[in-house]
């Protein structure tokens, strides 16, 4: 007896655990509607949305500006300027004795000289005329933005991978819960069926405390899903830039499409696909297009340089009394030696575009391997999730023969929680069959650069 009352109270004590978070949500204001999200949603806000993606952006941005600092090397110059000019000076500190001739004889000229003005203002430009090495810099320049650019699509890429994993890992989580109240349900049955037959007299305690045992069971399992599901939507909301108090509500489950995308049927298909669209890929020929570009800026320093500068303006000791003045200047200059400085960093950029083409090779090599992984994984999966589905129907047909039975008196209910166990591992297996194969198919559209393209 102390037993079957310590029974009822862990189950009591469970209820009211599982009850009371939805209490609370019911009592507790709205903090706002509840955000209806599908899988082609979230793919599409953390491919555009994202910080992470908006971020990519700015840096895209800033790589494209840097393309206009380098340019300037190239453009016109052009300043104004003035200026006003109080002073004295000694005439000695020139170092020559000046006289002026005098009917007196010989002067000197004083020794303290001023103060005096001079008023100057100025016009200047000058503009390069030839500057090989300037153009191959902006040619690099813009390489090192098409690489940014294609950095971008990497992380956007990324972000709609984790979307999707992450969205994944919600509707399995919403799978289980759905999963551990089905199975609260049939053991909450159970329970009654053993109490009403010890009531009867044709059931032994052992019954009931074993049907007990298994809604207890149940319940803590229920908790744990519920938890895992609640987590599961805040990591969806931090991979999309969203409040993660904002209630969500999934419109996509584990279906058998969830996780389709753009994907060619073949295998060397899906390869020139991957090979075409990984925007790492991409990204790495963008870097070593840049690395080429800079060591051709660097050859390209060993040429001459022209340039042509001018100036005009007035210049005087009193502004009605300026008069008009102006230099030109044409400038050739010619590199001869800098310390073989020069030498050194286009050997620094010949590694780097080496070390560049040796990624480059490793990337490809990667995308055949990640595409043939994908598929081996979807394959495989596809086969366990039809296993799953029938070990799922002969389990809960196993639990259906058992509970007659044990309504018929011809078993005792150990038979009925031993199929209640099975269905309950039949159950996860579907589920995780299922995870597994919409996460093969999230892999391969991953593989061939098209994750953004999930729905």
């Amino acid at each position: 007896m102390a037993s079957r009352n310590t029974s009822r109270r862990l189950v009591g004590l469970l209820a009211s655990l599982v009850a009371a978070p939805l209490m609370l949500a019911a009592q507790a204001p709205a903090a706002g509607a509840t955000l209806r999200l599908s899988f082609a949603d979230a793919v599409r806000v953390a491919s555009s949305e994202a910080p992470a993606v908006a971020l990519a952006g700015l840096r895209a941005d800033e790589a494209d500006a840097r393309v206009g600092q380098v340019r300037a090397a190239l453009l016109p110059s052009l300043s104004l300027g003035g200026s006003w000019l109080n002073r004295t000076f000694n005439s000695k500190s020139l170092g020559i004795d000046f006289s002026i001739p005098t009917s007196n004889g010989p002067q000197s000229l004083p020794e303290l000289i001023g103060p005096f003005h001079l008023f100057d203002a100025r016009v200047n430009a000058s503009q390069t005329l030839l500057d090989w090495s300037a153009t191959v810099r902006v040619r690099a320049a813009r390489a090192q933005a098409d690489g940014s650019r294609a950095e971008r699509g990497v992380t956007v890429e990324g972000t709609a991978l984790t979307a999707a994993l992450a969205y994944l890992r919600a509707v399995r989580a919403q799978a289980v819960v759905a999963a551990r109240q089905a199975d609260s349900a049939i053991a909450s049955e159970l329970v009654g069926l053993a109490e009403a037959r010890r009531a009867a007299g044709v059931s032994a305690v052992i019954d009931v405390t074993r049907a007990r045992t298994q809604l207890v069971t149940a319940e803590g399992l229920l908790l744990v899903a519920r938890n895992q599901l609640d987590r599961g939507r805040i990591d969806l909301t931090r991979t999309l830039g969203i409040d993660p108090a904002t209630p969500l509500a999934f419109t996509d489950t584990l279906a058998a499409t969830l996780g389709a995308a753009d994907v060619p049927a073949a295998r060397d298909s899906v390869v020139a696909a991957g090979l075409a669209n990984r925007p790492d890929l991409r990204a790495e020929l963008a870097r070593a297009g840049a690395a080429r570009q800079t060591g051709s800026a660097i050859r390209a320093e060993r040429l001459p340089r022209l340039e042509v500068a001018a100036d005009y303006g007035v210049n005087g000791r009193t502004v009605p009394g300026a008069i008009s003045t102006r230099d030109v200047t044409l400038q050739v200059s010619v590199p001869i030696l800098d310390g073989f400085r020069r030498e050194a960093r286009l050997a620094e950029q010949d590694a780097v575009v080496r070390e560049s083409q040796v990624r480059e090779r490793d990337l490809r090599q990667q995308i055949a391997a990640d595409v043939d992984g994908s598929l081996l994984d979807l394959h495989s999966a596809e086969a366990q999730q039809a296993v799953a589905a029938e070990r799922l129907r002969l389990a809960a047909q196993e639990l259906s023969q058992s509970r007659e039975r044990f309504k018929a008196g011809v078993a005792g209910n150990i038979e009925v929680i031993d199929a209640q166990s099975n269905l309950i591992r039949a159950r996860d297996a579907d589920i995780d069959a299922r995870f597994a194969a919409a996460s093969a198919r999230v892999s391969l559209a991953r593989a061939a650069g098209v994750a953004r393209t999930l729905h």
